[in-house]
C-alpha cells in the first residue's frame, strides 16, 4: 500500500472545483501565495468543463487548464470525468473525490460554499458532493469502495465564493480574508489561461475580477484579499497577530540583571573588606 501512495505526493491543501476556471476565479490569488508561502498545493476539478459555446473540445479545455496550473505553480492537477452540466451529488462522485482525497492526504480542503444563481448549478452540486467525499475520505470498514487506499482525515474544511457572488456566505462561524495584493496580477494571469471562456468580447471580466478583489481586500485593509468561510470556529493562541496581521512581534521583556554584590553585602566565601 505505501508503495501505491509513493506515487502521490502528500499535499498541504486542495480546493477543488466543479469546471476549470472555477477556483483560479474564485482564490487563485491564495492559491499562488501558498505556493509561495511554501506549501505544496493541488487542484481538483470535478469535470472538464465541456462543453461551452467557444471551446473546440476538452483537449484545448484541458491544455488551458495546465497552463493556469503552472501559472499559479500547483504540485497538482486532476481532472476528473464526472460530466459537465449533468453533474449531481451521488454516491459514485462522493467516492471518485473521496479516492482523491486519500491518494494526496491534504490537510485543507478548499471548496464551493453556496448555491450560485444564474450561474452554473453545478457549483452547487460541487460542494455537496466535496462536503460528502470529505466524510467519504476517513470511513473505515469501506475498502472495497476505494479500491482499499488507506483512510484518511482531512483535518480543516474551508468554503470559497466566486468572484461574481455576494461578498459574505452567510451562516458560518468563521469568516476571513487572505491578502493578496502581491499574487493579484498571477491570479488574473492564471483566468487570461481560459481563452475560450474569457475572449476579447468579455474581457470585462477581469476587471471584475479584479474589482472584487479590491473590494474583499479593503474591508480588511489590503489592497486586494479574497475571503472564506470555515465550517468550524476559528480559534487563536496570539490575539494581536490574528487581529492585526503583519504586525512586528514586540521584543520579549527582558530579565533582570543579576544583582552584584557590594562592599557591605559580599558572599560569605569572600573576605570583607576592613573599614579604615
Amino acid at each position: 500500500m505505501k508503495q501505491i501512495l509513493d506515487a502521490y505526493p502528500e499535499l498541504d491543501v486542495i480546493v477543488v472545483g466543479a469546471h476549470p476556471d472555477d477556483v483560479e476565479i474564485a482564490c487563485g490569488g491564495t492559491i499562488a501565495k501558498l505556493v509561495r508561502q511554501g506549501y505544496k498545493v493541488g487542484l481538483i476539478d470535478l469535470t472538464d468543463g465541456e462543453p461551452t459555446p467557444a471551446s473546440p473540445g476538452p483537449e484545448v479545455r484541458l491544455a488551458e487548464a495546465k497552463k493556469a496550473a503552472e501559472t499559479l505553480g500547483v504540485q497538482m492537477r486532476v481532472t476528473m470525468d464526472l460530466p459537465n452540466r449533468r453533474l449531481f451529488d451521488s454516491f459514485e462522485a462522493r467516492v471518485a473525490l473521496a479516492k482523491e482525497f486519500r491518494k494526496y492526504r491534504p490537510k485543507i480542503v478548499i471548496g464551493f460554499g453556496d448555491k450560485t444563481p444564474l450561474a452554473s448549478p453545478d457549483h452547487w452540486q460541487a460542494m455537496q458532493i466535496t462536503d460528502a467525499a470529505i466524510f467519504y475520505s476517513r470511513l473505515t470498514k469501506w475498502d472495497e469502495h476505494f479500491d482499499h487506499l488507506p483512510v484518511h482525515t482531512i483535518s480543516t474544511q474551508l468554503y470559497f465564493r466566486l468572484a461574481f457572488e455576494p461578498q459574505t456566505l452567510e451562516g458560518f462561524p468563521g469568516q476571513f480574508t487572505i491578502d493578496i495584493g502581491d499574487t493579484l496580477d498571477t491570479k488574473i494571469a492564471a483566468i487570461c489561461c481560459y481563452e475560450t471562456q474569457f475572449p476579447p468580447a468579455k474581457s470585462h471580466v477581469f476587471d471584475r475580477v479584479r474589482g472584487a478583489a479590491m473590494i474583499a481586500g479593503a474591508a480588511a485593509g489590503f489592497t486586494a484579499g479574497e475571503s472564506f468561510v470555515s465550517v468550524r470556529p476559528l480559534g487563536a493562541y496570539d490575539l494581536v497577530k490574528l487581529v492585526l496581521p503583519g504586525r512586528t512581534q514586540p521584543a520579549p521583556l527582558a530579565s533582570p540583571a543579576p544583582k552584584q554584590p557590594t562592599e557591605e553585602f559580599l558572599p560569605e566565601d569572600r573576605p570583607l573588606k576592613t573599614l579604615q
